[in-house]
């Protein structure tokens, strides 16, 4: 059966799923019309290709859709395999799109006399409460961690913490908000991401189109 089974997998929905469809095109996988339509509110799509099916999802819940067997295979960035570490995951290629970085931020009044290599303890907002604990306990200093989805850089205006921790791609929005990197914890691309598990046991079939994906990175033609 390897070969012929069924494969589920999971995209992010946002800004790099505009990156991902060319290269998802350059390795043979076309989503069916209805991918495209932004009125459309359905998250399972068919695909050009037989017992092949997409699953559109937030960028946070791809890695918990493959590590949990639900799809076979998908494209995660570095951030949220830094947050969530699943051991079911196996990251086997960067597809060297939706580069960014996660970076501390803070108010530009306050970073022109902050030092930060004299913090002992920080308060910070953040959706990646696991990576800030432990990107700061690696240097000794205990973070406490205010748990938000979004629109992060509010939070030092409205006096809830002084510093955030977010993803950075141009800067223009901490620009907007009086906010300035002060730290920088990684940089961040998005990853193909493999169900170990699957992987195991259908090693033929998912061996191929990573090859297939690494071929579209590499600048080859995966036929």
């Amino acid at each position: 059966m390897d070969g012929t089974e069924s494969l589920v997998v999971a995209v992010p929905k946002g800004r790099i799923l505009a990156e991902l469809l060319p290269v998802m095109k350059g390795a043979g996988i076309e989503p069916e019309p209805a991918f495209h339509d932004p009125a459309v509110r359905q998250l399972s799509f068919a695909t050009n290709i037989d017992g092949l099916t997409l699953i559109r999802v937030r960028s946070f819940d791809v890695a918990t859709f493959v590590a949990f067997g639900a799809a076979q295979f998908g494209v995660a960035g570095r951030d949220v395999l830094m947050e969530f570490d699943y051991q079911e995951i196996y990251a086997p290629l960067d597809l060297a799109i939706g580069r960014c970085r996660l970076s501390v931020a803070e108010p530009a009044e306050l970073a022109t006399t902050d030092d930060p290599t004299r913090w002992s303890h920080v308060r910070v907002a953040t959706k990646y409460p696991e990576t800030t604990r432990r990107h700061f306990a690696a240097r000794g200093v205990h973070a406490e961690c205010i748990n938000l989805s979004g629109a992060m850089e509010l939070a030092p205006r409205l006096g809830l913490c002084r510093r955030i921790v977010d993803l950075v791609s141009t800067g223009g929005t901490l620009r907007a908000n009086g906010l300035v990197e002060v730290e920088h914890i990684a940089d961040v691309t998005s990853r193909l991401v493999v169900n170990r598990a699957a992987l195991k046991t259908r090693p033929r079939q998912l061996g191929e189109w990573i090859q297939r994906f690494r071929d579209v990175v590499d600048g080859q033609d995966p036929g």
